[in-house]
């Protein structure tokens, strides 16, 4: 085998890395940059869009199957999420979570969601399946 092809893999004289000994090829720079992101990651505040609509989204992606109706682009602070999340949840009769500013009702409740939403003046969106 002809010198240039050839490559040390292992090596006990020390000349390796200074941690066991085993060689390590150059890496090619990884096309993801920052941290990966986990399967189950719910939507950042960089990732919803800031046009006036409110979004409601049927998911069942990183919740073990569990259809769950998530609610983006409310306006307001926490105590306005925190009302209209109870407002929501008692309207559909389930359960439901407060993510950021991300509502989360337990359920396919979309149409639900979307005429009450609209009563009170939003301009919602269906969006996603």
């Amino acid at each position: 085998m002809p010198e240039e092809r050839s490559r040390l893999v292992y090596s006990t004289d020390g000349t390796g890395t200074p941690d066991d000994g085993r060689v390590r090829p150059a890496t090619k720079p990884s096309a993801r940059t920052g941290a990966p992101k986990r399967g189950n990651a719910r939507p950042t505040a960089a990732e919803v869009p800031d046009d006036g609509f409110v979004r409601i989204k049927r998911e069942k992606k990183g919740r073990g199957g569990k259809t769950v109706t998530t609610v983006t682009g409310l306006p307001g602070g926490e105590a306005d999420l925190e009302a209209m999340l109870r407002v929501l949840k008692q309207l559909c009769g389930a359960g439901g979570s407060r993510e950021g500013a991300t509502l989360e009702i337990q359920g396919d409740h979309r149409e639900r969601v979307q005429a009450k939403l609209e009563s009170l003046g939003h301009r919602v969106k269906l969006a996603g399946g």
